[in-house]
């Protein structure tokens, strides 16, 4: 009962996954079209009476000068997670397809708490494996988050249940005179700059302008830049997106100015607010460092995260199926070469630098 979605079957796959409680913006024909350098595909299986019980998408990208692929699920399956058989039909459609498009490797990433014994026994059983643990951020999505119950709850309930210094912050910039815009392609070369800012400080490589203009163009109504403004100035600015009941933070910048203004807890709180007004049962704050102890340098941004008192949310992993082991290896050993490069040039870029400061 797995079947390839297509024209005919478009429509039915974004209703099912639009309202189902596990659905997910990257499991989208939406996502597939922002991920234009990926070919994008999904299954999905039936019941008995023919309706869609669940569904997995898939991109699928070749690698240079070979003519095999990685193929990537990124969060799926969109289903029950205690129906485990419709899971496995839905792993096993995937691997056949990953067979069929010539891919030495399948990834996975379910949506699944690492608690979850049996599912991880699942995938353990269909042949897919778990590298070795990792507790930053060195899979392609974070295994450790935060995430916010809003489920029914007022802003004034949740506003009571933050950390005492994280309800100050927001007062604060309230107070300090910090505005919040909801924006759109407008915000973002704003949007950018302050992202490359955050970057060079925070040492993390950043997207592009073009980037985010995409996530606006092809998300539509489900993508908002929030920006904050001090005396007219952009100071900080989050990309969030609202589907499937759900509200993710997926972006966030802010400027070397300002920052004693806390415009990023008050910019927090608005898109807290945007998953209460549109009745959503949960809000994400994304990635934190499964390292908790204070002497771990990414330990600020759980601080933070943690003061708005989510829950702190292990995934069960990254999973790989390897049907090409050769071309892992090629692979790996081109990713550290290339590695190796891009820290040779900051390296230089640092050096340049502080010449042109000691001159």
């Amino acid at each position: 009962m797995i079947e390839r979605v297509g024209p005919s079957t478009y429509e039915a796959y974004d209703q099912f996954i639009a309202n189902h409680r596990r659905g997910h913006f990257m499991q989208t024909r939406a996502w597939g079209r922002h991920k234009s350098s990926w070919r994008w595909e999904a299954i999905l299986a039936r019941d008995e009476a023919g309706e869609i019980k669940g569904s997995l998408a898939v991109m699928i990208r070749k690698v240079p000068g070979m003519p095999y692929s990685m193929m990537y699920g990124c969060r799926g399956p969109v289903c029950d997670e205690n129906d485990l058989e419709t899971a496995r039909e839905l792993f096993e459609g995937a691997k056949k397809l990953a067979k069929e498009l010539r891919c030495y490797i399948l990834k996975l990433d379910p949506d699944i708490r690492s608690d979850r014994a049996d599912f991880a026994a699942l995938m353990a059983e269909l042949g897919f494996t778990l590298p070795p643990d990792t507790k930053n951020f060195e899979s392609i999505q974070p295994r450790y988050v935060f995430r916010l119950d809003v489920e029914d709850r007022t802003e004034e309930n949740l506003l009571n249940s933050f950390e005492s210094k994280t309800r100050y912050n927001i007062r604060l910039a309230m107070r300090k005179g910090v505005e919040v815009k909801i924006c759109g392609d407008e915000a973002v070369d704003d949007f950018s700059r302050i992202m490359n800012e955050t970057g060079e400080r925070d040492h993390f490589i950043v997207r592009n302008a073009d980037y985010f203009r995409s996530i606006l163009r092809e998300l539509g109504d489900d993508a908002r830049i929030y920006m904050a403004y001090h005396e007219g100035t952009p100071i900080a600015g989050t990309l969030a997106i609202h589907f499937a009941g759900k509200v993710w933070y997926l972006y966030g910048a802010s400027s070397n100015q300002s920052r004693n203004l806390m415009p990023n807890y008050l910019l927090q709180w608005e898109m807290i607010r945007w998953a209460v007004e549109t009745g959503c049962f949960l809000y994400d704050f994304r990635g934190v460092s499964g390292d908790l102890s204070p002497e771990n340098p990414l330990y600020g941004l759980y601080r933070f995260k943690k003061g708005f008192m989510g829950d702190f949310t292990e995934f069960l992993g990254e999973y790989d199926y390897v049907l090409k082991p050769w071309v892992v290896s090629a692979v790996k050993g081109g990713r550290n070469l290339l590695s190796l490069v891009r820290r040779a040039k900051r390296r230089l870029r640092g050096g340049k630098k502080n010449k042109e400061s000691a001159e």
